[in-house]
């Protein structure tokens, strides 16, 4: 197996472009074409990893952090990042991150956290906007559905849970075929009307190549009328953070103690408890103080995340506990989620999960 072809999935996964713009997911280190001989996937890249990777036979490393973040200028070994990228290079291993953009679909790290907390209901705490088209297309009755359904396999018609939504009207579509033609249905220089059905179909803008040629193979018409336009509509299933509600209110003591438990924590920083029961909770893995006064406007009882400055505490104001985790901790089951993705699509394929502990953060308690 190609390189590539781990990569092609991943990305119709978590897309790369929706990485935010000062990411820098994607191939890092080696070549997409080379023959993969395993796969170690890992929340961070770092020197024990790539030498893990070397003693496991895997010459593929997925990570969820960019080893690269920054633009390097020289590679001399003079940091753990340029010693890290010389050794992946010497021993031909490739690394590739699936940072942001696995953090902003609904399916990614944040509902991996939701899993281990429970939590159903689950909506993107801040949807992206701009990320949705409109097409609009018309095709002769007979061949409607051959249209939709090929539209929908293109990843077209997806409203939040719901596939497959469509808006359909029937009427009557004029054309007067010119000289080198060769109209479907019609003749050349004689006006004809034919019943068709306008279709309308939602996509989120990155499908828009996909959905057209979709169109295109499916459509009967020599010339394809349609329409895209821009929707000013959010993604719900697309954005940052997450929020759900536990199946049962918690005190919030017992709360504190499920969430220790299930992210093996050996203390948990948070704001003061306000003696309510906690039934709603966001979520935000990795740095999350952005969306601090989010998760408070929509109604959480707990918001839980990392990276919270001092000063970002007091933004809970009373309404909301802030319980910072740390950053490790809270995407630290990223790991697992990369094994679930290419473990369910390769399940004859050497995929293993690191057993480095990457955490450069250590408490003494």
């Amino acid at each position: 197996m190609k390189i590539a072809e781990i990569i092609n999935h991943l990305e119709t996964i978590a897309p790369p472009v929706l990485q935010e713009d000062y990411d820098n997911a994607g191939l890092i280190t080696g070549n997409a074409g080379w023959n993969c001989t395993g796969v170690l996937c890992t929340l961070d890249a770092t020197e024990a990893i790539v030498e893990e990777a070397k003693a496991s036979n895997c010459n593929l490393i997925v990570a969820h952090h960019p080893i690269v973040f920054r633009g390097l200028k020289k590679i001399n070994g003079k940091n753990y990042v340029e010693q890290t990228i010389i050794n992946a290079i010497k021993n031909d291993i490739a690394i590739y991150a699936i940072h942001t953009n696995l953090d902003n679909v609904i399916t990614g790290v944040n509902n991996k956290i939701a899993d281990k907390l429970g939590l159903k209901n689950r909506q993107v705490l801040l949807p992206k906007e701009n990320m949705l088209m409109k097409l609009f297309t018309f095709a002769p009755t007979e061949h409607a559905e051959k249209v939709r359904s090929a539209l929908f396999n293109a990843g077209a018609g997806a409203i939040g849970n719901y596939s497959e939504c469509s808006f359909n009207a029937a009427g009557k579509g004029t054309f007067k075929a010119g000289a080198n033609t060769q109209p479907f249905v019609g003749e050349q220089n004689v006006q004809h009307a034919e019943d068709e059905v306008k279709i309308e179909v939602v996509f989120p803008f990155y499908l828009q190549q996909k959905v057209l040629s979709a169109l295109f193979e499916a459509h009967p018409y020599e010339e394809v009328a349609y329409d895209i336009i821009l929707l000013s509509n959010q993604y719900s299933n697309i954005g940052s953070g997450l929020i759900g509600e536990l199946e049962a209110e918690k005190l919030e003591t017992d709360f504190l103690a499920a969430l220790k438990k299930a992210f093996n924590l050996s203390v948990i920083k948070h704001t003061p408890l306000l003696q309510k029961p906690v039934k709603k909770v966001a979520v935000c893995g990795g740095a999350g103080s952005f969306l601090v006064n989010k998760a408070k406007a929509s109604g959480a009882d707990f918001y839980i995340t990392s990276d919270i400055k001092y000063h970002e505490f007091f933004d809970a104001d009373g309404k909301m506990v802030i319980a910072d985790i740390g950053h490790w901790e809270s995407e630290q089951f990223t790991t697992e989620l990369l094994y679930d993705i290419l473990q369910a699509k390769f399940p004859n394929f050497a995929v293993l999960k690191t057993k480095t502990v990457t955490n450069p953060v250590h408490y003494f308690v």
